[in-house]
């Protein structure tokens, strides 16, 4: 019995195999509720674990006098389970007192003629339960399992064969022509990280990988598809790659020779799984560049496919991304995953919102941990909604999420299955044959316009606001540096564009935006990994950023070019900006000035202009406060909440007589099961407006360049709530910065601005453009979509007006009829 989780311990195991068991099967039996690993002449040769049914080490298939019978293994036991440490769920935290116990070593002969017996009548006896009474194929193979059990004398080995063979009799027995074909591919999905931390992600994929590579060597015909981190042979994301080929060198160079054979096959085409939905434009970018710039580098070919299976959802960008990077075919199953609506296909053409198309396939199995079963067949066909439409399907069968791969039962019953009338016809494949026939078919497949948005895991466009806030910061950095460095390198020639060092940061930025980091949905040690990379990413862009402006603009940060009333101010958007800003006065205090910087530029400013109209501010007798610049105006309450928004041009109010915007509302936050991923529809019954009010509303800064006021609120029993409210001169918005000290469980905080515009849809930024959503729930479709995610802004517009809200580190958000609603 062992403890400390996430480390390993090292075994010892010397091994003396009898003579007597001579021309025998042996095997090294392992068994512990720790994941594993056997080494061998100082390399890794099989994984171990009890949860994905591998707990045993072939040593020879029929010991030969030449073989050795005395050797020495090495095993290597983590404290920990296939899927983490958690004590009572799996979603549970990891447990401090786990402890992981060997319950069995031992050296045993394997009867190889049993297990083949039993493999058959498990095939026969799922065939005769599940067939149903009216096929006859069903009678057939229960009365041929019933005729083997009385052949078959356990007390007389010469029995098997006669047993065997009439099984095989029903086996061979073919399909017709128009029988449905599934293409059967091995799959191991690890995720990056999710109830385990990184590093303990890249001794999964070892287990997993080496398994694989192990089966291939005596399965010629698996195929493999290694989904993120896995190995099977379809998919490998290239993060996972590099992490094998940096750690374990020699496994990766046997995984390199099956790519060349055509068995482990690379697909994917990103760094990471990245989570599909809040990522910028840029980022996604990024996924599809450094992954495939990876699979050209490494196997000389890039990815033709992107497999996504796990993810929460898909933006309406993708099409267009995955087009932009060389990939016209897509693999997900994450839909049957819908909690309101069945997903009406699982093979389509899926249609982006610049109007490009990727052919896309769900495994109708709904799943990409297949075993291999009958049932499993059956159900693939069954559930098939495109049949009519397309013949072929595809099978991903491994153990997955915590890794671990096929297993040699999983094929040997395939291979029963190949084509056995009743039964679809089974055939190992891979990716690109699947897609290839799927193409040949497609004249009649339909076609999905926009997102794939998942009915569940709504909860993650919120959970752990600081790393949503470290990932639009860290994303906002390196596209300063960039713009910053370019604009260095093409002013002056002797500037060192930093490409190593800002691949190296994208990487880092990149890996936590796997689908289970960036979403929240993991354990606390990996939260605590992925803010110390977002740490790093600031500190290693600052430092490029200040390299880049001193090269850009080293003459006027020369003493004599500036004077001490002088500023310069870079603008890194693409339009000019007339704004205010802070900067140092000369007796060391912050002072504001109104700028305009050119697009994509600088400036320095040593006299700021003079708005026309200054902000005034101004408190009424009741308490509440006014706010305007001569291009809005705005009146607060004591609490903080707009009873008044004006567009002075306009002299409409953007707030509904009698509402309150600016008001925040508690939730009651108590999912069917998983809790850091979910927030349910009822919790919108359970909403409570947060009126408890610590400090009331009061002036900061009375006007001339910039008015602001701030309050504070009691959320919930412990949580406390600070806001500044800003107007600045020129200014079309209030900005609102909030600061919440948070210490609610199983709560959700909103913030809602009810408006006075009516529009059945809204519109939400996603990646490099917008999509709107409808603001009813006239369906199940648009009731299901209670909570969305959103970028940098959601906006409500009718003919000539329309208000928009920002922000700049949140995602979860939703507009119903008139109210627009940010998650915090």
């Amino acid at each position: 019995s062992l403890s400390s989780r996430w480390e390993t311990c090292w075994f010892k195991v010397e091994l003396s195999i009898p003579p007597a068991w001579a021309g025998q099967e042996v095997h090294f039996v392992w068994e512990s509720d720790g994941e594993g690993m056997v080494w061998r002449d100082g390399q890794p040769v099989q994984g171990l674990t009890k949860e994905g049914e591998k707990t045993s080490y072939i040593l020879t298939r029929s010991l030969k006098e030449s073989e050795p019978h005395s050797l020495t293994l090495y095993v290597e036991l983590a404290c920990n389970g296939l899927f983490g440490a958690g004590k009572g769920s799996m979603i549970a935290p990891p447990d401090p007192d786990r402890r992981v116990t060997l319950s069995k070593a031992e050296l045993v002969v394997f009867n190889r003629d049993v297990y083949e017996l039993l493999v058959d009548l498990e095939i026969l006896l799922d065939m005769a339960q599940l067939l149903g009474e009216e096929n006859q194929r069903s009678f057939q193979a229960l009365y041929t399992a019933n005729q083997m059990v009385n052949v078959c004398d356990v007390t007389d080995p010469a029995t098997f064969r006669a047993a065997r063979d009439l099984a095989a009799a029903i086996f061979s027995q073919r399909n017709g022509e128009s029988q449905h074909t599934i293409h059967a591919m091995g799959h191991c999905h690890i995720d990056s990280a999710w109830l385990w931390p990184y590093e303990e992600t890249i001794r999964k994929c070892a287990r997993s990988w080496v398994t694989v590579v192990h089966l291939m060597e005596h399965n010629p015909e698996l195929t493999f598809a290694c989904s993120q981190l896995g190995l099977t042979p379809v998919l490998w994301q290239a993060q996972q790659f590099e992490w094998v080929r940096s750690c374990y060198p020699g496994l990766y160079a046997r995984v390199q020779d099956f790519v060349a054979k055509g068995q482990f096959v690379p697909v994917g085409g990103t760094w990471v799984e990245m989570d599909g939905n809040l990522p910028s434009g840029e980022s996604m970018v990024r996924q599809f560049l450094q992954g495939q710039r990876f699979f050209q580098e490494q196997f000389g070919r890039i990815c033709s496919e992107f497999w996504l299976p796990d993810t929460f959802g898909y933006s309406a960008q993708l099409p267009q991304l995955m087009r932009g990077s060389g990939i016209q075919r897509f693999l997900t199953q994450k839909l049957s995953w819908n909690l309101v609506n069945s997903f009406p296909h699982h093979t389509f053409f899926w249609e982006g919102i610049d109007g490009s198309q990727v052919l896309t396939h769900f495994p109708p199995g709904d799943s990409y941990g297949m075993h291999g079963r009958v049932a499993e067949m059956l159900k693939t066909v069954k559930n098939n909604k495109d049949k009519g439409r397309v013949n072929h399907s595809a099978f991903l069968f491994g153990f997955g999420d915590g890794g671990g791969g096929p297993t040699q039962k999983m094929l040997d019953r395939m291979k029963r299955m190949s084509n056995t009338d009743g039964l679809p016809r089974v055939q190992m494949s891979t990716p690109d044959q699947l897609f290839s026939v799927l193409e040949k078919e497609s004249s009649q497949l339909c076609t999905w316009v926009g997102e794939l948005f998942l009915e569940l895991h709504n909860g993650t466009y919120t959970t752990q606001a600081q790393i949503k806030k470290g990932n639009r910061e860290c994303e906002r950095i390196l596209h300063d540096v960039e713009v910053l460095s370019s604009l260095a390198v093409a002013q002056d020639t002797a500037f060192q564009y930093p490409a190593s060092q800002l691949q190296r940061l994208w990487r880092l930025l990149l890996l936590n935006q796997f689908h289970d980091v960036l979403p929240g949905s993991c354990i606390q040690l990996v939260v605590e990994d992925a803010l110390q990379y977002y740490s790093e990413i600031r500190r290693a862009g600052a430092q490029l950023q200040e390299e880049a402006v001193q090269s850009l603009c080293r003459d006027l940060l020369q003493p004599e070019a500036c004077s001490t009333r002088s500023s310069l101010v870079l603008n890194t958007l693409s339009w000019e900006r007339t704004e205010v800003i802070s900067r140092p006065g000369p007796d060391g205090t912050e002072t504001l000035a109104l700028v305009t910087v050119p697009s994509m530029g600088y400036a320095l400013v040593q006299e700021p202009f003079v708005p026309a109209q200054p902000v005034a501010v101004r408190k009424q007798e009741d308490g509440s406060i006014t706010m305007e610049n001569g291009v809005i105006a705005a009146c607060l309450d004591t609490m903080g909440r707009l009873t008044s928004l004006q567009l002075l041009d306009s002299g409409r109010s953007s707030v509904p007589d009698g509402c309150y915007a600016n008001q925040f509302a508690l939730f009651d936050d108590v999912p069917l099961y998983w809790d850091a991923w979910d927030v349910m529809d009822y919790h919108l019954e359970t909403r409570k407006p947060v009126t408890t009010l610590l400090k009331p509303l009061e002036i900061t800064l009375a006007g001339g360049l910039r008015g602001s006021v701030r309050f504070s609120l009691q959320v919930g029993k412990s949580s406390t709530l600070t806001q500044e409210i800003i107007l600045d001169a020129m200014c079309p918005y209030l900005r609102f910065l909030t600061q919440v000290e948070w210490k609610e469980a199983h709560k959700f905080l909103k913030v809602e601005f009810p408006v006075q515009v009516r529009s059945t849809n809204a519109t939400y930024e996603i990646q490099f453009g917008h999509l709107q959503r409808p603001t009813h729930w006239n369906t199940s479709w648009d009731w299901a979509r209670f909570e969305v995610w959103a970028h940098k802004w959601l906006d409500l517009s009718e003919h000539g007006f329309g208000v928009a809200l920002l922000n700049d580190c949140k995602y979860g958000a939703s507009a119903h009829g008139n109210i627009l609603s940010l998650s915090l």
